[in-house]
């Protein structure tokens, strides 16, 4: 199992330096592409590092939300969707270019990635835009769920690779998605996360809100950049793993 982080999610004033840190620590780095975070300076920056440490790099994209940090949802067509996503993607594949690396997958951010997984339509359009970027080439990420198997035929049919994660510092519902950051605990602190991502990499599984056992399979495992203690809980994941 590889473990990844979502980065580059410093933006002007606004800093979130966790990028030096727990680069050595992580195997896939999703960096921001400017619609939620990250802008030209703090992309570069975060894909000069990638680089340094050999992390692989994907294109975290979100809806058109810098005052909300990507975590609202939003209302859009499928075309002005797709043209929102390729547009980042391509910012963060032409400055990988520059910088001399890959952008290896994309991974939506936030509200995106909630309604991607809740919503077959939204899902769908994003899988289309990332099947163009990429020609095929370029695999999506998403959220390692009790429908797996679904979500892999829609994007085979599709022509698109798919990489499964999990995460070791959400609460899950009984559905397998993520609890809503608005209830309280939704985002666990460092003893919790450790617990969950051992019991995601021994096991392969997790304990839902509800006290329920929910058994995942997962390619990849995220510690989130803005979670407290992010650092330490990567330094120790990387122990387990």
């Amino acid at each position: 199992m590889k473990l990844n982080c979502d980065l580059g999610e410093s933006f002007g004033a606004w800093s979130m330096p966790v990028e030096r840190d727990i680069m050595s620590e992580i195997d896939q780095a999703n960096i921001a592409c400017g619609f939620h975070a990250g802008d030209p300076l703090v992309m570069k920056a975060a894909l000069d590092i990638a680089k340094a440490h050999n992390v692989s790099v994907g294109a975290h994209p979100s809806y058109p939300d810098l005052q909300g940090f990507g975590r609202r949802s939003m209302a859009m067509q499928a075309n002005e969707l797709t043209a929102c996503i390729q547009y980042q993607v391509s910012a963060l594949i032409g400055m990988a270019d520059i910088v001399g690396t890959t952008v290896d997958y994309v991974k939506p951010h936030g509200a995106l990635y909630n309604d991607m997984m809740k919503d077959a339509d939204v899902r769908k359009t994003v899988m289309k835009s990332v099947v163009v970027i990429g020609q095929g080439k370029i695999p999506l990420m998403v959220q390692a769920t009790s429908q797996n198997d679904l979500i892999y035929d829609e994007a085979q049919a599709l022509g698109l690779s798919l990489l499964f994660e999990a995460f070791s510092d959400r609460r899950y519902t009984d559905d397998g998605l993520l609890q809503s950051r608005h209830i309280p605990g939704a985002v666990l602190h460092e003893q919790e996360a450790l617990e969950q991502a051992k019991q995601l990499i021994e096991h392969h599984s997790v304990t839902t809100a509800s006290g329920a056992t929910l058994h995942l399979q997962a390619d990849s495992l995220c510690v989130h950049g803005d979670t407290a203690g992010a650092v330490d809980i990567a330094r120790q994941i990387r122990a387990f793993l």
